[in-house]
């Protein structure tokens, strides 16, 4: 993988992350709904980079996708892998594909816009 493609990536683990840890920052001043689907946007979209850096270029974007669903759905459905306390709602599905979504988007644009730079003389 490209050095400055593995760089992106960790920085966009860490904007997940960070995406997480300001939820509960801001809990008074964001919405409920934004309060209730922000940690599951936030987490999904640092898993999907995750998935990348651990992939190390081997895997194409589709794939990295369909591993991050299965990690992040499958967090859901066993009630956090039987390690963690979740509170069941049917919507993180819906926000947990948002962030791996929002994340693919933000994956192809900026690899992208990398290639571009990278290729002027």
């Amino acid at each position: 993988m490209d050095p400055i493609l593995r760089k992106r990536n960790i920085l966009m683990v860490l904007i997940g992350v960070s995406g997480l840890l300001l939820k509960s920052w801001f809990s008074d001043s964001i919405s409920e709904l934004t309060y209730c689907y922000l940690g599951n946007l936030s987490v999904s979209f640092a898993v999907y980079f995750l998935v990348s850096l651990g992939a190390d270029g081997r895997l194409n974007q589709v794939t990295c996708v369909s591993i991050a669903l299965l990690v992040v759905e499958g967090f859901e459905l066993t009630d956090g892998f039987g390690i963690m306390a979740n509170v069941y709602d049917p919507f993180d599905y819906l926000a947990n594909a948002l962030g791996v979504s929002l994340a693919y988007l933000v994956d192809v644009l900026s690899s992208r816009m990398i290639l571009v730079t990278l290729s002027k003389p």
